[in-house]
C-alpha cells in the first residue's frame, strides 16, 4: 500500500522490572504477540527479566524471531535470556546500543527505567542530527510517559528543542496505534539550524 512501509526488524527498549501496574506487563506481552503475527522479528536488550523477558517470552511463544545483545558483564550475573533466536554478547553497553540500533528499522520504548529512556533517548538524539530516518516512537501505556511528554513539550516551548523535531516523537497508547504509525512515518527535512543566532 502506498505510504506504508515494510518494518522487518523492531528494536524495543523496556525495563528489566515489570513496574507497578498489571498495564504494563500486559502491554509487552501484546506488542509480542502482534509483532511475531505480522513476522516482524525484535531486537531488544537480551534480558529474561521485566518487561524485557514478558516481550521476548510473547514472540517465541508466537513462533516469532527475537534477537538479543546483551553485555558480558550482565551474561555474568544470569540475566541473558537462554531461550532466543539470536543472542549476541558483545563488550560493553556502547557497543550493545550501536548494535541494537544497526539492526533495527524502528524504535520502540515501553515503560522502562533510566536505561529504557537514554537508550530513547540517544536514537532520538541521531534522528535529530539526521544519522538515521528511523521512526521513534514512545508506547504510552497507562500514561506512563505523560510527565516525560509535558516536559518535552515544555523544552520546546523553552527553545532548546526545535518545535519541528517534536514530530520526532511517536506518540501511541495501544499496540496497534504504534505499530500503524511506525508503518506510516516518513520522517522530516531536517531543521536548518539548531538556535538563533540572537539567542546566543
Amino acid at each position: 500500500m502506498e505510504g506504508v512501509r515494510q518494518l522487518k526488524r523492531i528494536c524495543v527498549f523496556a525495563g528489566s522490572s515489570a513496574g507497578a501496574r498489571p498495564e504494563y506487563r500486559a502491554a509487552a506481552e501484546e506488542l509480542g504477540r502482534t509483532l511475531a503475527k505480522r513476522q516482524v522479528s525484535v531486537v531488544f536488550g537480551g534480558g529474561h527479566v521485566g518487561l524485557m523477558g514478558a516481550l521476548a517470552d510473547a514472540v517465541l511463544a508466537g513462533h516469532g524471531h527475537v534477537t538479543g545483545v546483551i553485555p558480558e558483564s550482565l551474561v555474568a550475573r544470569e540475566i541473558a535470556h537462554t531461550g532466543l533466536s539470536d543472542l549476541r554478547i558483545v563488550s560493553s553497553m556502547h557497543e550493545r546500543k550501536a548494535m541494537m540500533a544497526d539492526l533495527a528499522d524502528a524504535f520502540v520504548a515501553l515503560p522502562g527505567g533510566w536505561g529504557t529512556l537514554e537508550e530513547f533517548f540517544e536514537v532520538l538524539t541521531w534522528a535529530q542530527l539526521g544519522l538515521h530516518q528511523k521512526p521513534c516512537g514512545l508506547l504510552n501505556i497507562a500514561g506512563y510517559f505523560d510527565g516525560l511528554l509535558s516536559f518535552l513539550e515544555h523544552s520546546i516551548d523553552q527553545r532548546f528543542v526545535r518545535r519541528e523535531n517534536g514530530a520526532l516523537v511517536l506518540v501511541a497508547t495501544s499496540v496497534d496505534g504504534m505499530l500503524e504509525q511506525l508503518d506510516r512515518y516518513r520522517a522530516p527535512l531536517p531543521a536548518e539550524k539548531w538556535i538563533d543566532r540572537a539567542s546566543t
